[in-house]
């Protein structure tokens, strides 16, 4: 086949899944992950039953595609935060209220069931690894700048970062998340 052919297809069956995953995110956030069937996926998607058990077996296979998806948005993210040229202490600011601000701004409507699917196994732990590794490296940069402090590993420092700012998501305000990220880089710097 052509290639043009072969890419065409391709974007078909990338917009076609995504178009699942979309239509079972919003069903489960408006109706709950116990009401959700395979049939009424594929009515809002518009596609046959037939074609959706052709992309995933069941609902929750669905949503832990949909997670997959969200996660690499966030990394992505993250890591152009990380990347970008500059100061090395303003890019571990940046990437921490950009992580603190992701878990402040979950949906927390009735999902309770759906992060406990899709917060299990390898994808999950992957993810985590992904989160621990881009801090650590981060951390390991702004370390040499001497403004992170250099005493304990940066494994550990990626660990506290990531377990402090989890506390976003029960906070209030973006303004009580910037306070929390202050916080948190002042634990971050040498001892005096």
């Amino acid at each position: 086949m052509p290639k043009l052919w072969n890419e065409t297809i391709e974007a078909h069956r990338r917009a076609v899944r995504d178009a699942i995953l979309d239509a079972a995110w919003v069903l489960v956030a408006e109706h709950g992950l116990t009401s959700v069937r395979m049939s009424r996926i594929a009515e809002e998607t518009g596609i046959g039953r037939a074609t959706l058990y052709k992309y995933f077996p069941d609902v929750e296979a669905i949503l832990i595609a949909w997670h997959e998806r969200h996660v690499a948005d966030h990394l992505e993210r993250l890591v152009e935060l990380r990347d970008r040229v500059g100061d090395a202490g303003e890019r571990l600011e940046a990437v921490l209220e950009a992580y603190a601000l992701i878990c402040h701004r979950r949906e927390h409507r009735g999902t309770e069931q759906v992060a406990a699917l899709v917060h299990r196994g390898e994808p999950a732990a992957r993810a985590q690894r992904q989160l621990i590794g881009l801090f650590r490296d981060l951390l390991t940069e702004v370390a040499e700048t001497g403004v992170v402090r250099d005493d304990v590993a940066p494994d550990e420092l990626a660990s506290y970062c990531l377990h402090a700012l989890a506390a976003a998501g029960s906070l209030p305000s973006e303004a009580a998340v910037r306070r929390l990220v202050a916080v948190t880089l002042d634990g971050l710097r040498p001892p005096h």
